[in-house]
């Protein structure tokens, strides 16, 4: 039976709450079971528009985090929320937020994403992984 294929996070690559996140993740998945493209890359651009999606219509949309796994594209809190769960140990606690309304959940998503740039800053470009961590990128 071949082995499942990576989850994929697609992220806002010039924002720092953005970068902070897969930092966080990749700190917490020494087993490698997330790759990473950030929504401005050419593998993310082709990520969404497998999915049906342009790339530039969710750059202009707060979503700063997005979840490829199984098939599926999750957005907003349900992408940071199955994220959590999928890291495992205690992260997995995190997932008992998927219980609230999804509209609430995504309304504070929402929220902190469109402050994200005034709150945690931008960079100019999208960050480059250390050589150790390349073959997690796409």
């Amino acid at each position: 039976m071949p082995a499942p294929s990576p989850d994929v996070i697609l992220f806002d690559g010039v924002c720092n709450l953005c970068n902070g996140f897969v930092q966080f993740v990749i700190r917490r998945d020494p087993a490698g079971r997330f790759r990473f493209a950030a929504l401005q890359s050419a593998a993310g651009q082709a990520l969404l528009a497998a999915q049906g999606l342009d790339a530039a219509t969710v750059a202009l949309e707060p979503e700063s985090v997005l979840l490829f796994s199984g098939g599926r594209l999750y957005s907003h809190s349900s992408a940071v929320l199955g994220i959590a769960r999928r890291l495992g140990g205690v992260w997995q606690v995190a997932s008992v937020g998927l219980v609230l309304p999804r509209e609430l959940r995504d309304a504070l998503y929402r929220f902190v994403a469109r402050h994200r740039y005034r709150w945690f800053g931008r960079q100019e470009s999208c960050m480059l992984p250390t050589p150790a961590l390349k073959a997690r990128f796409l």
